[in-house]
């Protein structure tokens, strides 16, 4: 069984004040503000933590749907589409792990997550990408790893399209590719 559960986050069980992942803007979002998108409608939030300690939020994530202007997305992806001008998306708004466990390779469990639990929705609402706003060069780098292109428009803009997810293997029961 897995050391680590993702679960919705659950303001009332989950302690958030404890949360640090050292971004000062995503430490604020998930103690300010994701409850409030959550009320709203406007995101989920997805905590993983530790299995014997249900209320520390090892890492985050949130999603909420999104669409993509066409003409921002590559002539080779495109012209397998049909001709919209915007398409659905998913967007993975924002994703943190406590600094206490950077470079473990847990982001990567929250990664795979979130692409999985993407796929899954694309199956049911349809919905042909994933997209990020990546915060810096850094974080553009690690989703570049796992397979995300850019936007020329935006370069810390990234985008992976369902089908790319599909052939990623992530093994959901290991969260991980």
């Amino acid at each position: 069984m897995s050391a680590y559960v993702n679960e919705p986050l659950d303001p009332d069980k989950h302690d958030r004040a404890a949360f640090s992942c050292g971004n000062e803007a995503l430490d604020r979002y998930l103690k300010e503000r994701a409850n409030q998108e959550i009320s709203k409608d406007i995101a989920k939030i997805y905590v993983l933590r530790r299995q014997e300690s249900p209320t520390t939020i090892v890492g985050y994530y949130s999603l909420s749907a999104y669409s993509v202007e066409t003409m921002r997305l590559p002539e080779q992806v495109v012209k397998k589409l049909p001709r919209y001008n915007q398409l659905p998306a998913i967007l993975l708004g924002r994703l943190a792990l406590h600094v206490s466990y950077h470079g473990q390779k847990l982001g990567e469990i929250l990664l795979a997550d979130a692409l999985s639990r993407s796929l899954r929705i694309s199956g049911e609402i349809g919905a042909m990408a994933v997209l990020v706003d990546a915060k810096d060069e850094r974080a553009a780098r690690f989703y570049e790893h796992y397979g995300f292109c850019r936007f020329h428009d935006a370069p810390h803009s990234l985008f992976l399209t369902m089908a790319e997810i599909r052939k990623l293997g992530i093994n959901k029961g290991s969260g991980s590719f």
